[in-house]
């Protein structure tokens, strides 16, 4: 298992959000969490991705007892072994499409030469191999996803979390990105836990998962 999860709690003020939640994932899975607003989706993946903290439960992740890890360490572990791909796209506006990819590279002190090119194959791999010099705002919201996706991808980590990835999309950019998750766990053996409303692209997934008041059912 990558991801080996149980009874994970999280409580913020008196609303207890997650309940003792068992989740696993196994390498090269896509899974997909699905459930009502409020259910606890994206806080259950904030702390797969070790961006929050439960207040009670056990959590590994590719082999590490991520909850054990102090701050430096637990940031080392997020920026080589996680990726991160949200609804909104984070980009940074002064810096091209190139660059934005190759922040994560350098933060984990890969040489800018090694970085640049490594970035430069990710945004062919996505099909942007011509936009790699635009700036986000000048990229549809389809080409700012995908160099999320390829920014997410550079220091080839463990898992890819998506938290409503295709959420504000048009129908036919929805697909082509929904095709590139699928691509990616073909092509690079990814594994892939996504957050979404969208019953389409959870029926692509390897299996589903449904939460209701901060439990799966």
């Amino acid at each position: 298992m990558i991801i080996e999860a149980s009874g994970i709690r999280k409580r913020f003020g008196d609303l207890e959000v997650l309940k003792g939640v068992d989740f696993q994932v196994e390498e090269r899975e896509v899974v997909s969490i699905m459930g009502a607003s409020g259910a606890g989706k994206s806080t259950l993946l904030q702390i797969l991705g070790t961006l929050l903290t439960p207040d009670g439960g056990t959590l590994r992740v590719a082999g590490t007892d991520v909850l054990r890890l102090g701050a430096r360490d637990l940031s080392a572990f997020r920026n080589r072994q996680i990726g991160f791909v949200f609804q909104a796209h984070h980009l940074l506006p002064e810096f091209n499409a190139l660059e934005n990819v190759m922040i994560p590279a350098l933060i984990a002190g890969r040489g800018e030469r090694e970085a640049r090119e490594a970035a430069a194959a990710l945004l062919a791999e996505v099909g942007l191999a011509e936009r790699v010099t635009h700036k986000p705002s000048e990229l549809s919201g389809g080409e700012q996803q995908r160099v999320a996706i390829a920014r997410a991808l550079i220091n080839n980590p463990a898992i890819l979390f998506a938290d409503e990835p295709s959420g504000n999309l048009d129908s036919v950019t929805k697909g082509e990105i929904h095709a590139l998750f699928f691509r990616l766990r073909d092509t690079r053996g990814q594994t892939i836990v996504i957050v979404t409303h969208d019953p389409d692209l959870a029926a692509l997934c390897d299996r589903t998962c449904h939460m209701k008041d901060g439990l799966f059912v």
